[in-house]
């Protein structure tokens, strides 16, 4: 089930140290601002809570596993500012996973498209169904996925951020994902993969804390000029969002 709720949902559940952390929304599980800041804020908190070890990303349902941010808060941008604070929404989050603390380990389950890809990309280590194919389609209105562009080359280098761009109106399946480096296991079904979650999950709580959080630093190492570069890249696609050929792209997404 899925939440039913405008601004979508987020629940955490801890238990033996271990950060379920959840985020749900009724359009295919993408992302209105609110929630984002909702996300962003509980990444800081959990990051400073002693009571974590490890946190694990999850989406709402069986279907999608997030359809990117909110493509109706997309046609509402009628300004510059208004385009940069919509694209600084993926931005500010993947820099609060980035300076988090605890290691993140993603539950990809099913599709996922643009944002979503770049929240994938920003987990320390995912794991996913064969159902979780990928797709950046953003070229295909007029801008492009700079904001999430740094967090996917990390994970995945430059010919694999290019076949994606370009490819605009391609889905990847997860294989392909998991070859590239996206990925680091992918299994036939949910209870298979969420079986080999727990168990992962709570051996690798149970290791050394102060070992987690140096390993930590040094999977993003060369990554602390992302606060400023995000935003940027946030101001460049709030630039081309107002662009003629965008705005005629995205009429035709207009009730």
């Amino acid at each position: 089930m899925t939440t039913n709720r405008e601004n979508g949902s987020l629940y955490t559940n801890i238990v033996n140290g271990i950060a379920s952390l959840e985020f749900g929304h009724p359009a295919s599980n993408s992302f209105p601002g609110i929630l984002l800041e909702r996300l962003e804020k509980e990444l800081h908190k959990l990051s400073d809570d002693d009571e974590v070890k490890i946190i694990i990303l999850r989406a709402e349902g069986d279907r999608a596993f997030c359809a990117g941010a909110s493509f109706d808060e997309l046609l509402a941008v009628e300004n510059m500012q208004q385009g940069k604070v919509f694209f600084s929404g993926f931005a500010n989050v993947i820099n609060a996973m980035r300076s988090c603390k605890k290691l993140i380990i993603g539950r990809i389950h099913g599709k996922t498209v643009g944002g979503g890809v770049g929240l994938a990309a920003a987990c320390d280590y995912c794991f996913a169904t064969e159902h979780a194919a990928i797709k950046l389609s953003e070229l295909s209105i007029g801008i492009g996925p700079f904001v999430i562009a740094p967090a996917i080359e990390r994970k995945m280098g430059v010919a694999a951020l290019g076949e994606l761009t370009l490819a605009a109106h391609e889905w990847k399946n997860a294989y392909w994902a998991k070859e590239k480096g996206l990925y680091a296991r992918v299994f036939e079904n949910t209870a298979d993969m969420d079986k080999e979650l727990e168990f992962f999950s709570e051996k690798l709580a149970s290791y050394n804390p102060a070992a987690l959080l140096e390993m930590k630093k040094v999977l993003w190492e060369g990554t602390r000029n992302w606060d400023s570069l995000l935003q940027e890249r946030a101001a460049i696609s709030g630039e081309l969002v107002l662009s003629e050929f965008t705005r005629s792209a995205l009429s035709k997404f207009r009730k």
